[in-house]
């Protein structure tokens, strides 16, 4: 692990960071902001990024840095797909392959071999941080949009692993929406069975339910709402199946980090309450 930059930011330390990737074979980069002394960490959070995103992304637009050093919490950030490949149609889609990985393990050639994210965040960034920063399993994950799918899948598949669960503007039904099924054809194929295991409402549905109330917000001025994010279909399920859920809808907001700025305290604040009182 090579430590590329470091910034003194609001008490705290921002760093960059790269790492040769057993599980995607690639070279992948991450982010992180740990408090100036790693004796006042009190757990962590994985943050998962949205389409077109890198691990530049959130650290820089989101303000979480005065939050996180306050109350104490370190946060990473990694990437959003492998890269240095050259894939055939990796590069030629926004919303597929290079900065899409969708946090799914592909099954399809040639994406299989490197497009491994779910096992990537889930085994190797989840252990890394974990062991980094001493946290002792005290971890929660977040992210938006694609990254909300995939904190939320993450989240519901392993609610031993992650203590805490929060999106913003997250795609949570991908089976039932363009970017979802774009890319699990791209990356699982036809078989919608395989499509289900990633996908937060269908999770649900088949009896998935993690211990924490899990937090959602979402702008009703978001251009990608209700089409692609279909946030009313996991309030429904959510309701049916009796998972603790909160869903704010914002009038006015849209999908930018401007929005995600706006309310990324109560979404920190919501994490350190369940991590502070976890055994």
């Amino acid at each position: 692990m090579k430590k590329l930059k470091e910034h003194f930011c609001f008490g705290g330390v921002t760093e960059f960071w790269e790492h040769d990737s057993q599980i995607t074979k690639t070279s992948m980069k991450f982010s992180t902001h740990r408090p100036q002394n790693t004796k006042d960490i009190k757990g962590g959070l994985i943050w998962l990024s949205g389409l077109t995103c890198n691990e530049e992304n959130f650290i820089t637009k989101a303000g979480a840095q005065r939050v996180l050093s306050k109350e104490g919490l370190v946060i990473i950030c990694p990437d959003t797909s492998p890269r240095g490949l050259d894939l055939p149609d990796e590069h030629k889609d926004y919303d597929f392959g290079s900065g899409a990985g969708f946090y799914v393990d592909a099954t399809v050639e040639p994406f299989n071999k490197n497009y491994q994210m779910y096992s990537y965040i889930n085994d190797e960034v989840y252990a890394l941080f974990n062991s980094h920063f001493n946290l002792k399993g005290n971890v929660g994950i977040f992210g938006h949009s694609m990254g909300g799918h995939g904190a939320l899948v993450l989240g519901l598949r392993n609610p031993e692993r992650y203590k805490s669960i929060s999106a913003f503007s997250p795609i949570v039904n991908p089976t039932q929406a363009p970017w979802g099924q774009k890319a699990f054809t791209g990356y699982l194929g036809r078989d919608q069975k395989a499509w289900s295991e990633y996908d937060a409402c269908e999770l649900i549905k088949s009896g998935a339910k993690h211990p924490s109330p899990i937090l959602i917000d979402q702008g009703l001025a978001d251009n990608f709402y209700p089409e692609q994010l279909l946030t009313n279909n996991f309030k429904e399920i959510c309701a049916q199946k009796e998972q603790a859920c909160t869903i704010n809808l914002r009038e006015h907001y849209d999908h930018s980090y401007y929005f995600i700025s706006t309310f990324i305290e109560e979404h920190l604040l919501h994490h350190k309450k369940r991590l502070l009182t976890q055994d």
